[in-house]
């Protein structure tokens, strides 16, 4: 089968030739029919399927084929919503609707939350076709009267098994609860948990369903292996490969954004350029680090779960699980970070004694064994400064201020605790800290 055969407008073949495709995928090819004929869609495929463009070539064709209602006053309302989990897919898919569609004369903006929304409300205003957006922000602009969804004739939930893993479940009722009921609703998910199927129910009508590459199936052409290693010589491990320059370009997975700060900082240190990309970082530092992987300025992004979907980066040869995730699903997606568009790639993990489970666990949802790989002769372990022991990541409750990594967070008003523990020395009235009294504390009597 060929694009061609495909009946997409003439402009959109045009974008599609440009960027050298013939042939679509298996997700693309089984897809596009349907959506084409105006069919609701439950489509089971991971990243790295094409699965931006199953969708986004027959909205744009379809939205070319039904013009917007000119009757009405002010700017353009969205006629087509996309939902992603995260910034990075978002920003992604937004610039797939730019490629394919800029010959349709068709405008679309994305929102995020992270960034100022004052240029997002721009765009808004000025009107757009298609909006791509992440569930959390587009909220906050619903609540502020901002944008108005109900235009909308194509709803897209991308990634929906990764939104619910998030906490978007109950913003994507209410999301869709403000879009008419009469339109079409496109539902892409890696895997499809019941909680998936019960949403699917809750949407879609009489939807078409599509599945390609089970998520138990890594990609073939990935090689991969795992070291068996204690978790404090993981770094000097991976230092250690990563002077092999046949590593061009690296994605090194962290269970934690702590863990993914220090990975980063020590191989600073040992002079690989690398740099961090995770949940708490700003959108506009998210970008900066993309960018300078991207570019090749820096040879190594360290990351969270947060880029193991939606991040498509060309020519990721190698990627290493520093920590090998709770959910084994997880490792296939990451995984699948590199092999993109037919090339080959290489996975390797490091596994410490308390993360056998866990290997176990993803060898039983691929169906084989990771093969062992030997250990290269690692330098004498040197203790670290840095503490090796992940602190539990939570934000401070309500009254609460976090204190220093493996402190407790003390109250944000009142005398701090006495420094000293046990009976005070005789003599020791004079070096006694002062103290720091709060508006409305009872005052203690000084001794006498």
């Amino acid at each position: 089968m060929q694009f061609s055969s495909l009946r997409l407008s003439p402009s959109i073949l045009k974008s599609v030739t440009a960027e050298g495709y013939t042939t679509p995928t298996p997700i693309q090819a089984q897809a596009i029919p349907p959506v084409l004929e105006g069919h609701d869609l439950l489509g089971c495929a991971q990243t790295g399927t094409g699965k931006t463009a199953a969708f986004a070539l027959p909205i744009l064709h379809r939205l070319m084929s039904e013009p917007a209602d000119t009757t009405r006053r002010g700017p353009a309302l969205p006629r087509a919503l996309i939902l992603a989990p995260t910034r990075e897919l978002a920003t992604q898919i937004a610039e797939s609707f730019g490629v394919y569609g800029k010959h349709t004369g068709l405008t679309h903006t994305v929102v995020f939350g992270g960034v100022s929304q004052f240029h997002q409300v721009r765009a808004l205003h000025r009107g757009v076709d298609i909006l791509v957006a992440t569930p959390g922000r587009l909220m906050d602009l619903m609540q502020q009267r901002v944008v108005n969804l109900t235009q909308v004739k194509i709803l897209v939930l991308d990634e929906a098994d990764r939104m619910l893993d998030m906490g978007f479940i109950r913003p994507i009722r209410h999301i869709a609860a403000a879009v008419p009921a009469a339109r079409q609703t496109l539902m892409f998910s890696a895997t499809m948990p019941k909680e998936i199927m019960h949403l699917a129910e809750s949407l879609l009508k009489n939807p078409k369903r599509v599945a390609v590459t089970p998520v138990a199936s890594a990609a073939p052409k990935i090689e991969q292996s795992v070291y068996m290693i204690q978790r404090d010589r993981k770094q000097t491990l991976l230092e250690v490969l990563l002077k092999d320059r046949a590593i061009e370009r690296a994605l090194v997975f962290t269970r934690t954004k702590h863990g993914a700060d220090r990975v980063a900082r020590r191989l600073h240190r040992a002079g690989v350029g690398a740099e961090a990309i995770h949940g708490n970082k700003a959108q506009n530092q998210r970008q900066r680090a993309l960018d300078k992987f991207r570019s090749g300025i820096s040879r190594v992004l360290v990351a969270t779960d947060v880029a193991a979907r939606g991040l498509d980066v060309d020519g990721i040869t190698h990627v290493f699980n520093f920590d090998l995730p709770h959910e084994p699903e997880s490792y296939v997606h990451r995984i699948g970070r590199t092999a993109r568009a037919g090339a080959s790639g290489i996975a390797i993990s490091f596994c410490a004694g308390e993360e056998r489970d866990l290997l176990r666990s993803i060898e039983k949802l691929t169906g084989k064994r990771v093969a062992a790989a030997t250990l290269p002769e690692l330098p004498a372990h040197v203790p670290s400064a840095e503490p090796e022991e992940e602190h539990r990541e939570r934000p401070a409750h309500r009254g609460e201020r976090r204190g220093k990594p493996g402190q407790g967070a003390r109250p944000a008003h009142g005398p701090a605790p006495h420094a000293h523990a046990g009976p005070r020395p005789v003599g020791a009235l004079a070096s006694r800290p002062t103290r720091t009294w709060t508006k409305g504390a009872p005052r203690r009597q000084p001794r006498r």
